[in-house]
């Protein structure tokens, strides 16, 4: 087997070595070697893997076994995590998040459904382990922490590709108090610690309000930093597919084909439900109540192998117990507590797999009636000109005189789901009059201004939380603009303006106005008032009023965010609505303290105290502050930046530091031919010493987009390497 390696356009003829792993027969060993000489791997001058196959399953091949090159640290971590296996690598810290994935995934049964799956997906699946276990064959120095062979069943394990899940709803410390011992919410449960908004931007614009008559989408995922990769697919079979693609899995999550875009954001929706089950027990075991009748409460024993601290290996076994609503997750009140969600793992790949090659919008809903999508609010534009804002597929239909935002009585049938809404009856919007569409992970209420869904026309269940500063934002920004082009969204995804801080200065301003004069506060907080006041609310490197207001902000939300968290309230809301003004003026006096504390100076600009840095490839952050990192310019989008940066301090540090944000920013125009721009944090490659590590660190933090080289004759003249998987 040859590999072509190009560099500086010199071409290198190169025979590939496969180093087999012990437990791989000749045939099997055939079989990788065959498929890879099916497949080009081309990287770029970004790093990022452009893989051309002849059939849809030897591009499956070669994009995981780049994904791999890159970063398969994250793809082992996400597939320990998937199939509740982390406590095997990590040890008893992780058992509970293990057992809380082992209540839904059970290996025999995932086993069971790649056997009942259709033949085209156990394809694609075959070539997704052919293609991680050749990289290992191929790589012995790369030591796995568990998983040395992957079996083509574990991909059914890790289907959608969001950032944070649905079971990651579920409380860890809930579970622990019911299947262990009593243990308190930790900080992070209860919404006293600072944590960036999860979920994403997405905006999409009708050919009609654009300048040369092409729709454009921003895709704009705000998830934890390096979460995914970038990569171009392609095969022989009519797959070409860029964006951006979660480690682990063989289809691009957010982006677009020659035809088509779709950008997908955490949605609002209510379609995860807990049921407060009134258990008995008796001589045969645990039982119900539903209706007037007894149901029999199942249990499943759940082993766990557990890394023990002398580097041994140990077992936990948990009998698990279960409703006909979902697996008991804890106990509230005296009744046990049973989750439902959507467990359907075949579809939810094939819907995550088959709207990569979806030409148009029909084509998208027509992948979509599979109903397997559960979290993800969808933007979507083509080349037809047409543009959606799309519900998540998944919605059961429910009785709307119940609060679903909280238990409800499992013994009542009446809060029983009574199957999935159609499509058609959700609030999706398509090609609306405005000729825009957005989601900010806000209520869909306002995603196409004026021609929005109207709330008392759906179930109050369609959404759970509300709006939120940045879907302020977005409005501001598309309400009655036109000759759009891809420069103007691009400088719209970076637009400077946080609508929380003004909304919420004005009272802080008021509240230090309305103090006696010989309040020593007066004059304690005289100058930062007036700095505040006559801020223009706009982020920038040197802005000190960004510091102030920033640290202000998040001493509120560290003293509020577990009281707007139980009102299922955004922290600006419940700061602008419940707190009063002896405490902003408080929050006040500690951010200016805290300032001066740390950087010897309230007065200190924006861009000494808010940073990128990565050091290493851990997968647990760390920071230092005596060693060099980026400043940027944007902050939380918690305060109304759609360029979001969740950073705070750190162990050992002073300034602040992010780890979750903009991770993916692109901007596609689908003209005859498609075109975009994009930026990932960081870089493409997980190894410190690779170029491509922190290369596009300066472009994340300015905003400054870099071709995407989608088309062949784009990448001509950018290509780094070519070669063929093994090699």
């Amino acid at each position: 087997m040859a590999m072509i390696l190009r560099h500086a356009r010199t071409p290198v003829i190169l025979l590939a070595m496969l180093t087999t792993a012990p437990s791989a027969p000749p045939t099997e060993r055939a079989r990788w070697a065959a498929q890879a000489a099916r497949v080009t791997i081309t990287r770029d001058d970004w790093g990022i893997p452009h893989v051309r196959g002849r059939s849809d399953a030897d591009a499956v091949f070669g994009l995981i076994y780049a994904q791999a090159e890159d970063d398969f640290a994250r793809i082992e971590a996400n597939y320990l995590t998937a199939l509740g296996r982390s406590a095997e690598a990590d040890g008893e810290d992780a058992v509970w998040a293990d057992l809380r994935q082992r209540l839904f995934v059970d290996p025999a049964e995932l086993q069971r459904d790649y056997a009942a799956s259709p033949g085209w997906l156990r394809t694609l699946m075959q070539a997704w382990a052919d293609g991680l276990n050749y990289y290992l064959a191929t790589h012995p120095q790369r030591k796995p922490r568990v998983l040395t062979r992957f079996e083509p069943w574990m991909a059914l394990s890790f289907t959608e590709g969001s950032i944070g899940g649905d079971i990651e709803r579920i409380s860890l410390s809930d579970l622990k108090t019911f299947y262990g011992t009593p243990t308190p919410p930790s900080p992070e449960e209860l919404g006293m610690v600072p944590r960036e908004p999860s979920g994403s931007n997405g905006i999409a614009i009708a050919p009609r309000l654009t300048a040369n008559g092409h729709a454009l989408l921003l895709i704009n995922p705000h998830t934890s930093f390096y979460f995914r990769s970038e990569a171009q697919m392609t095969s022989d079979q009519g797959l070409n597919a860029y964006g951006a693609s979660t480690w682990g899995q063989f289809f691009i999550y957010q982006g677009f084909n020659p035809s088509a875009g779709w950008m997908h954001t955490s949605s609002t929706v209510d379609n995860v439900d807990d049921f407060a089950e009134r258990v008995v027990r008796g001589d045969t075991g645990y039982r119900y109540r539903y209706g007037k009748a007894l149901w029999k409460v199942t249990t499943r024993v759940v082993t766990l192998r557990v890394r023990n601290a002398d580097g041994t290996s140990g077992t936990r076994r948990f009998t698990t117990y279960r409703t006909h609503h979902g697996p008991i997750v804890a106990s509230k009140a005296g009744r046990w507590i049973a989750t439902a969600l959507m467990w359907k793992p075949v579809p939810a790949l094939e819907q995550s797999y088959l709207r990569t090659k979806a030409t148009d919008l029909a084509g998208y809903m027509a992948v979509a009636q599979r109903k397997a999508n559960s979290s993800n609010d969808t933007l979507f534009a083509d080349t037809k000109g047409e543009i959606a804002f799309l519900m998540p597929q998944f919605m059961p239909v429910r009785s709307d005189r119940f609060d679903y935002t909280r238990p409800v009585d499992g013994s009542d049938p009446a809060t029983d789901w009574r199957g999935l809404h159609g499509l058609a009856t959700l609030p999706s919007v398509a090609n609306p009059r405005t000729g825009w569409v957005h989601n900010t992970n806000d209520w869909p209420w306002s995603a196409a201004g004026p021609d929005s869904p109207r709330a008392a026309d759906y179930p109050r269940y369609m959404d759970q939380v509300g709006g939120n500063a940045r879907g302020v934002h977005a409005d501001l920004l598309l309400t009655g603009k036109r000759g759009w082009t891809a420069e103007t969204l691009h400088a719209a995804a970076y637009d400077s303006y946080l609508p929380a801080f003004a909304r919420l200065l004005p009272g802080l301003v008021a509240s230090w106005r309305a103090l006696p004069a010989s309040d020593p506060r007066r004059a304690k907080l005289a100058a930062p008032i007036a700095l505040l006041d006559r801020w223009d609310h706009r982020w920038g490197y040197g802005s000190v009023a960004t510091s102030l207001a920033v640290f202000w902000g998040d001493q509120l939300w560290r003293e509020v965010g577990g009281f707007a968290q139980s009102e299922r309230m955004n922290v600006p809301d419940y700061i602008a609505t419940r707190v009063t003004p002896e405490a902003k003026l408080a929050a006040l006096s500690v951010a200016v303290d805290q300032l001066a504390r740390d950087f010897g100076d309230w007065r200190t600009p924006w861009q000494a105290i808010n940073r990128f840095q990565r050091l290493d490839d851990a997968i647990q952050p760390h920071f230092d502050d005596a060693r060099a990192s980026t400043p940027i310019p944007f902050t939380s989008a918690q305060w109304g930046s759609l360029a979001s940066f969740g950073a705070k301090r750190w162990p050992g540090t002073k300034r602040y530091y992010g780890t979750s944000g903009n991770s993916f920013v692109a901007v596609v125009e689908f003209g005859p031919r498609v075109k975009a721009t994009a930026v990932m944090v960081g870089g493409q490659s997980g190894d410190p010493a690779s170029p491509h590590f922190a290369d596009q660190a300066a472009r994340y933090a300015g905003g400054t987009l870099r071709p995407v080289y989608f088309h062949p004759d784009e990448l001509k003249g950018h290509v780094a390497r070519e070669y063929r998987p093994g090699a």
